[in-house]
């Protein structure tokens, strides 16, 4: 017997990288399904390790996965997603639910790796799932419906934020929030280095950083109010802050971050015709 808030099918992930450790860490511990109906196929034991010291199954074959689970997440990187679906296709069955989460992968190219009707789902997570604080879009393909959807939605429920949108975001999602967290890393780094060359200690500085970061996205998230309201009222007249931005501004950061989530969602579409 389940315990109560358990899911009665197992979980599988063909790929066992950070994006599959973050997802599969946030099912266990939204306590939905048990490490013990998990599995996890890798061609190697690198990151296989972290999974069996939870408690999960792991294999070295693919085809193992939708053998033994009802769902199937596909974690691999996007240009063997082909490869991967051929091999898989004659286990899978309409029981599936098929999810990837392969940057660029449309839906059209997975679907027509399966079998027709299969149930398949694409999302997009990003790094921060790791810690449970991660952002994920997700879409539903032709014979997916409202079941599914809430199926995935309750399994990622500690995840973070969990959003089912039209297809044509996952991409610009791809280059707002899974390529987004390295442009904050950068700020981060860079504010800390702002603080070290006036003397500050760069640990302290960099612990600093951080909590001024999580501190700020989450007046954006709790307050509902614009993140330009926000700032205007850091700003006092001639205050230290105003200067600040004055510089930034020199320095053409706003249009600078624009530019590189364009480009992140150009080289997204570009994997996708690959």
């Amino acid at each position: 017997m389940a315990a109560a808030g358990e899911a009665e099918f197992t979980v599988g992930s063909i790929g066992a990288g950070r994006m599959a450790q973050g997802v599969l860490e946030g099912i266990m511990l939204a306590g939905k399904i048990p490490a013990k109906r998990i599995i996890v196929s890798a061609p190697t034991d690198r990151n296989l390790t972290k999974f069996r010291e939870r408690g999960c199954h792991t294999t070295h074959s693919n085809v193992a996965v939708p053998s033994a689970c009802k769902v199937v997440f596909l974690a691999t990187k996007p240009h063997l997603i082909p490869k991967v679906l051929r091999e898989i296709n004659p286990s899978v069955t309409p029981d599936h639910v098929i999810i990837s989460m392969a940057a660029g992968v449309t839906l059209q190219t997975l679907e027509s790796h399966l079998p027709v009707g299969t149930k398949v789902l694409r999302m997009m997570p990003n790094l921060p799932c790791v810690v449970q604080e991660g952002a994920v879009v997700f879409t539903r393909g032709h014979s997916a419906g409202q079941e599914e959807a809430d199926m995935l939605k309750s399994l990622l429920s500690e995840c973070g934020l969990c959003e089912e949108t039209p297809e044509s975001y996952i991409d610009i999602h791809t280059g707002l929030s899974g390529s987004g967290v390295a442009y904050v890393y950068t700020f981060a780094e860079a504010l800390a280095d702002g603080a070290v060359k006036m003397g500050m200690p760069s640990v302290l500085a960099r612990q600093i950083a951080a909590q001024t970061l999580l501190g700020a996205a989450k007046m954006i998230l709790q307050t509902g109010n614009l993140p330009a309201q926000l700032r205007s009222d850091v700003c006092t007249p001639g205050g230290t802050t105003i200067y600040g931005l004055h510089e930034l501004e020199k320095g053409g950061l706003r249009a600078t971050v624009m530019n590189a989530v364009e480009a992140s969602t150009q080289r997204a579409r570009d994997l996708g015709k690959q």
